[in-house]
């Protein structure tokens, strides 16, 4: 059988090493995480309105809300949770954010910084507003507004499938009696995950351990009455909030935008973001050595290509090996993934 080659149209062993080469650094760049969508924590979960409009002939209070939230705003590049007040006397405003516990410095500023807009488009100049985003909210209040109960809810969303009779119930409830104790020892942040159920608590920056812990109780039991067997669900109360996410068919690769890890081992994750952040640094360990032993398997070959190259030029015979006789296969198969 002739050769499929002459000598001059034969491939240089140089492209083999060059499309090897490539295909390796594509499989490196295919381990690189997938970041969370900078739209997720921006998501509007609920707003709440006074129904008493703040009336403003001099602007008095024009002035003093826009300087609490140019306060609230610069603050939101260095804080998580920051509160303060603005005017004086009856013209006096208070108001606070707070950012996810899990979310950067420079998250939280993009997720504050359009809140006070927000808060105008969607509850105009009222006395009192609260606009509750996936990864922050803001609250303002003007002197004298009675305040609600830390404990009473403001927002409750279930999810539509059930999973009732699968162990849901045990799982969600272990998950829960953990994330009770966790937001106390977190001070008052913690998010872990327990056999493909993930959880999630915060609690108000200047609310207490103790109260962050009761507040969080009345949650969970709230979550429990309210979702059922739910697979998730978001309770907002005014001092804290929980969300849980199950995920009978595995986990996805990316945080939910409740803020859910994206573990999915069997036992317990580690609290708060130290546990996400090893499981980070943990894959890139593993992808990089898994990239770096193809590497060497892709130059191996290639070495071996080059052996053959040389063998066969120096021959003497002129003629150009017939790739279907020689070592059939031999590379593909131990290029071929277990």
């Amino acid at each position: 059988m002739g050769s499929l080659f002459s000598s001059s149209d034969r491939p240089s062993p140089l492209l083999f090493i060059s499309a090897l080469l490539f295909a390796s650094s594509s499989f490196l760049l295919g381990l690189a995480p997938v970041s969370e969508s900078a739209t997720d924590f921006k998501t509007l979960v609920y707003k709440g309105c006074a129904k008493q409009v703040l009336v403003d002939p001099s602007g008095v209070y024009s002035q003093a809300l826009s300087a609490l939230f140019g306060s609230l705003v610069s603050q939101s590049t260095k804080a998580k949770f920051f509160k303060t007040t603005s005017g004086s006397g009856q013209t006096t405003i208070t108001g606070l954010f707070q950012c996810r516990g899990d979310l950067s410095n420079s998250d939280c500023y993009n997720c504050v910084s359009g809140l006070p807009i927000l808060s105008d488009k969607l509850c105009g100049k009222t006395i009192a507003a609260r606009v509750q985003l996936y990864g922050c909210y803001l609250l303002y209040e003007v002197a004298g507004f009675v305040e609600v109960s830390g404990m009473e809810m403001l927002y409750k969303t279930c999810g539509g499938t059930n999973a009732a009779g699968s162990g849901f119930e045990e799982r969600r409830d272990t998950a829960f009696s953990v994330l009770q104790s966790g937001v106390v020892s977190g001070h008052g942040f913690y998010t872990t995950s327990y056999q493909s159920m993930y959880v999630l608590a915060q609690c108000e920056g200047d609310v207490g351990d103790s109260d962050c812990g009761e507040c969080v109780k009345s949650a969970i039991q709230r979550a429990q009455v309210e979702c059922g067997s739910s697979i998730s669900g978001q309770i907002y109360l005014n001092k804290c909030f929980i969300s849980y996410n199950y995920y009978p068919n595995g986990a996805p690769q990316k945080p939910s935008p409740t803020g859910s890890s994206s573990s999915s081992s069997g036992s317990w994750s580690s609290p708060s973001g130290s546990g996400q952040n090893t499981g980070k640094t943990v894959a890139i360990i593993l992808g990089g050595a898994a990239g770096v032993g193809f590497l060497v398997i892709c130059l191996l070959f290639a070495r071996n290509l080059m052996k053959k190259h040389d063998g066969e030029v120096g021959n003497g015979s002129g003629e150009a090996p017939n790739p279907l006789r020689r070592g059939r296969g031999r590379g593909l198969r131990g290029l071929t993934p277990g």
